[in-house]
């Protein structure tokens, strides 16, 4: 393991709904080569209903069925940005929201992919917008001017679709059937620019605007978009990074490295190693999942 790096692990193995074991995720980050502490935050689970037993006559109630089946599988990538220990502490403030949030609203889970979809949607805005709140109170609440500000790159996976919460510049790649695509979008004033016809694609990627924010989880503004993807097909791939990973390793290269993974894990260290090789100018973060196809078999006749 690099120094400075974190890491999780679930799971890992091989149609329909996959079971948690057949779930391949991993999750990692790293303070870089010249950050002087990681700002950076993830998260990954899985959410379940659970019951729990406060009392009962039952002879051996520890060999009762308390973990039900899966809802969903969350996937969060916080860069925390304004310098110090205060963009760590607003990445930190907005894992911590949003997971308690995502644990109490359970009740939102049936209602993705259905007629209540719209209804899905606005709870995963309302998640955003309560980290928001929390990282504006904790900024707030400390003496002196704090810029605490953060993005926020949320992913709930429901089979079979996956749900992307957006605020700021870090990302969510789908790689299937042989190609990757960006699922979002970056919210910074060059790619506005960009959208206002006002910059090319090359100079949008190069100006320095690229690094600004026109939205943040507490900052002056946090306008979450959310956007949901088919995974269903077996062998698709997420990736949600920071852009401590994108600046220095380009498209084509995640795709390729994604074409031929072997493992979340083993793609997950294989990109850090390339963007600590390039100079690892900031903290890298990096989450991949994954149902792998499940293994042909065949017998004599």
């Amino acid at each position: 393991m690099a120094t400075g790096e974190t890491t999780v692990q679930v799971a890992s193995v091989t149609g329909g709904r996959p079971t948690d074991e057949e779930l391949d995720l991993f999750g990692l980050t790293h303070r870089g080569k010249v950050r002087a502490e990681n700002q950076d935050h993830f998260l990954l689970g899985t959410i379940h209903p659970h019951v729990v037993v406060h009392g009962t006559s039952l002879p051996e109630p520890e060999m009762l069925p308390l973990r039900g089946g899966r809802f969903g599988t969350v996937l969060l990538v916080a860069d925390g940005v304004g310098g110090g220990a205060d963009g760590g502490a607003a990445a930190r403030l907005t894992g911590e929201a949003v997971t308690r949030y995502v644990a109490s609203t359970l009740r939102c889970y049936h209602l993705a992919g259905a007629k209540g979809d719209e209804a899905f949607f606005a709870a995963l805005r309302e998640a955003a917008l309560q980290a928001h709140d929390a990282v504006r109170a904790e900024a707030a609440s400390r003496t002196g001017e704090h810029q605490m500000a953060t993005t926020l790159t949320l992913g709930i996976g429901v089979w079979p679709w996956l749900y992307v919460v957006q605020v700021g510049d870090s990302r969510c790649y789908l790689y299937t059937g042989g190609r990757l695509r960006q699922i979002t979008r970056d919210q910074t004033v060059a790619q506005q620019l960009l959208d206002q016809g006002i910059l090319s694609p090359a100079d949008a990627k190069r100006s320095p605007l690229s690094s600004v924010l026109a939205s943040a989880i507490g900052s002056a503004e946090a306008a979450p978009v959310v956007v949901r993807v088919d995974v269903a097909e077996r062998g698709c791939v997420v990736l949600f990074c920071s852009d401590g990973l994108t600046r220095h390793v380009s498209d084509d290269e995640l795709a390729q490295h994604l074409a031929s993974m072997t493992s979340s894990e083993q793609v997950c260290h294989a990109l850090l190693a390339l963007a600590l090789e390039r100079g690892g100018t900031d903290n890298i973060t990096i989450i991949a999942g994954r149902a792998p196809l499940k293994a042909r078999t065949s017998g004599a006749q």
